[in-house]
């Protein structure tokens, strides 16, 4: 059982897992960094331990550091949010083996998912189809040993991808054949920089997909559910920027089989606590791409529709408790929206860090502002850019949309450069208003960016 537990992270998450502690009656160690004393969790949090200098590696990376902050707190679990260590299957696993609750899936799990190889082959075995490639090359791949006869027996073009990869890392698209073998060995170099893995795939590239996800609630007892699906189409280099539920101009019982498929899957893999399958989505098919084996950045929109709080039933399910959701009472209604606030200029790209001169948040029926800054924060130069995330509700798509614009306009963050003008220029976009030609290339062709 759950009675205090570390928040591993920092930012908005680490907040909102704050709030559903206290829901909870589940008191909360806030580890930081010497850059984050002064965020809002920080200044809530029922105790508080610094356990590194700015650098994530010295900080939120630091296996030990946390673990000893468990050790000293008295603390039962621990809760990665998203990003940093929260899909590391080594963390996980010294988190059980020192004896305290890792809040998410058992680390078995985490690494089979974790690899996308792995992950392929296992949802597989559960009837998810993947887009076509080499799954079972991957020695060949990092070899570069492809035979004249198989660079050639593919459909051009075709994505190189990591298998440790993440969030538009560790990949390169290749056009014609005679490319293939340098991009191997580029996205192999970069692999084994990036997440210390030189692991490589390659598959064909779909070129107008779009970028659906079914999310997932699990209690490792046998009972699993599906809630809807998202579409996170709107994305920039590979980094999603909006967000929405439910997914338009998609057959209802195309997503009814594709997210009992997931269902099936999670008892499959033995999948315990929240998480979200990824496809990609083409002329009425889904191709798996990956499983997320934690809570989701827009996991929001999914709240806003369905009324199920995803963080308070991971902290439930780690607890120890079953699932008392059984899949005909998931009833969703409306449309939501959620527009990702970056600190970084609109148009390129690059982040932006400084003082917070002035800060107000929207408000109104339906609205929702999720965020840890306030005005006179120092927003550091050496974390995500993710400042907030701006979440709209309502009946239809159109009033989502309209109250997005609405709070868009009014939302106010002076002394830094952020990437509302850019959110407010999709909003009111005729394309985008219509739901038609919405795809992972979105914003390069409409905007060039």
């Amino acid at each position: 059982m759950l009675d205090k537990i570390i928040i591993a992270n920092r930012g908005e998450i680490a907040l909102r897992i704050l709030r559903a502690c206290r829901e909870l009656n589940i008191k909360t160690v806030a580890v930081y960094s010497i850059a984050d004393r002064y965020l809002k969790h920080v200044l809530l949090s029922d105790e508080t331990i610094c356990i590194g200098p700015s650098e994530s590696e010295r900080s939120y990376l630091n296996i030990p550091a946390i673990i000893t902050a468990a050790e000293i707190t008295g603390a039962s679990g621990i809760h990665p949010g998203y990003g940093f260590l929260s899909e590391n299957a080594d963390f996980a696993e010294q988190v059980e083996r020192s004896g305290f609750i890792f809040i998410g899936p058992c680390s078995e799990t985490i690494r089979i998912m974790g690899n996308k190889i792995s992950a392929i082959t296992a949802m597989k075995k559960s009837g998810i189809v993947s887009v076509p490639g080499w799954y079972y090359e991957f020695d060949k791949c990092s070899n570069n040993n492809f035979s004249h006869k198989n660079l050639h027996e593919v459909c051009y073009p075709v994505i190189v991808k990591s298998a440790h990869g993440g969030g538009g890392r560790g990949m390169r698209v290749v056009k014609k054949v005679s490319d293939l073998p340098y991009a191997m060995q580029i996205v192999r170099s970069e692999s084994k920089a990036m997440f210390n893995n030189d692991e490589i795939y390659v598959e064909r590239y779909l070129e107008n997909p779009r970028h659906i996800e079914i999310q997932v609630i699990s209690d490792g007892k046998g009972n699993v559910i599906y809630l809807t699906e998202r579409d996170c189409s709107i994305q920039r280099r590979h980094q999603k920027l909006i967000e929405e539920t439910p997914a338009i101009n998609i057959n209802p019982d195309i997503k009814k089989r594709i997210g009992e498929s997931c269902v099936r899957a999670c008892y499959d893999i033995g999948y315990r606590g929240v998480g979200t399958f990824e496809f990609l989505y083409e002329n009425d098919n889904f191709f798996f791409i990956e499983m997320n084996t934690r809570i989701q950045v827009e996991h929001t929109i999914t709240e806003m529709i369905t009324g199920i709080d995803l963080v308070k039933a991971q902290l439930r399910i780690a607890s120890g408790c079953t699932l008392n959701i059984k899949q005909n009472m998931v009833k969703s209604t409306g449309h939501s929206i959620e527009c990702r606030i970056n600190a970084e200029d609109s148009w390129n790209c690059l982040p932006s860090s400084g003082r917070i001169t002035r800060f107000h948040a929207p408000g109104g029926f339906g609205v929702r502002w999720e965020s840890h800054i306030y005005s006179g924060y120092e927003v550091p130069s050496c974390y995500d850019s993710m400042i907030g995330k701006l979440i709209c509700f309502g009946e239809t798509r159109d009033i989502a949309i309209a109250r997005m614009k609405n709070a868009l306009s009014e939302l106010i963050i002076d002394g830094i450069n952020t990437n509302i003008e850019l959110q407010k220029k999709i909003l009111t976009d005729a394309l985008f208003q219509k739901g038609d030609g919405i795809n992972v290339n979105y914003l390069q062709s409409r905007f060039n960016i």
